[in-house]
């Protein structure tokens, strides 16, 4: 049974929706003047500041390292959370609540305290300002929320499958393989896709712990918009939106989002 809103609650979506839309609509079109300062309307429309992305070495090597950055975060959460997840789905032991609080309790840390603790340790062991402990630091960060949603898709399989399989001569590699991996693939997916945006956006706790060397685009963002305020930054801004829109399009028409993230094929 479907209840229609009515005319308080249209128009309090219509408000939200547009809450949410206005900040990327407003950086989009920002991104396309001409002039030398963030200013809207302005006098002309302009691919200026697009130009001025690809002119300037900085933002482009710190989007390449994010990328990668990202997806090594993400992998490894990945391969960390789906044997947690399935341990906590099917089994209940003395200790097991304390275990997933654990496991989550970066997400009640600020990321600034974080940032900090990460900081002191890194140095205490001579890590500091490296990638290895830039990619330590983004995993335990990310990993609640691949658990999550791994332990969400974990938590609804049936067991019995699994024990058909095994009584059929199977391997527990290839019953995981074949059969448990498959079930719980959307949570797969799903939890290395919010995994790779986290840490991709990271900001706060990276500005602590990364090194010129090792600068993410989130900070090479806040260390230009320091010293300048210009239209560069809503460029690149724009510039990842666009990005992730035509991916989303692509990921879409290629193999269907409700298949990666729900399950379900196309009708």
């Amino acid at each position: 049974m479907y209840l229609k809103n009515g005319p308080i609650g249209l128009i309090f979506h219509t408000i939200f929706i547009l809450f949410i839309l206005a900040p990327i609509v407003m950086v989009c079109a920002v991104a396309f003047t001409g002039d030398g300062f963030i200013s809207l309307p302005s006098n002309g429309l302009s691919l200026r500041w697009f130009k001025a992305i690809l002119n300037n070495p900085r933002f482009v090597d710190a989007f390449i390292f994010s990328l990668g950055l990202g997806f090594l975060s993400a992998s490894f959460a990945i391969v960390m959370a789906i044997p947690a997840a399935l341990a906590l789905a099917r089994f209940r032991f003395p200790g097991r609540e304390a275990l997933m609080a654990f496991f989550l309790s970066p997400l009640m840390i600020p990321h600034i305290v974080l940032g900090l603790a990460f900081l002191k340790f890194f140095t205490t062991i001579g890590v500091a300002g490296t990638y290895f402990g830039l990619v330590v630091a983004h995993i335990i960060v990310v990993i609640p929320y691949a658990l999550r949603l791994v332990l969400a898709s974990a938590t609804g399989l049936d067991p019995s499958i699994e024990r058909a399989a095994l009584s059929l001569g199977a391997s527990p590699w290839i019953t995981f393989r074949r059969i448990v991996l498959p079930l719980i693939m959307p949570g797969v997916v799903s939890g290395w896709v919010i995994a790779f945006i986290t840490s991709f956006d990271e900001l706060t706790m990276s500005i602590f712990i990364a090194s010129p060397s090792t600068t993410t685009l989130p900070v090479r963002i806040f260390l230009h918009i320091e010293d300048t305020i210009d239209p560069l930054v809503t460029a690149v801004s724009a510039a990842l939106i666009y990005m992730t829109v035509i991916a989303i399009f692509i990921l879409d028409r290629a193999v269907g989002l409700e298949k990666l993230f729900v399950g379900k094929g196309r009708a």
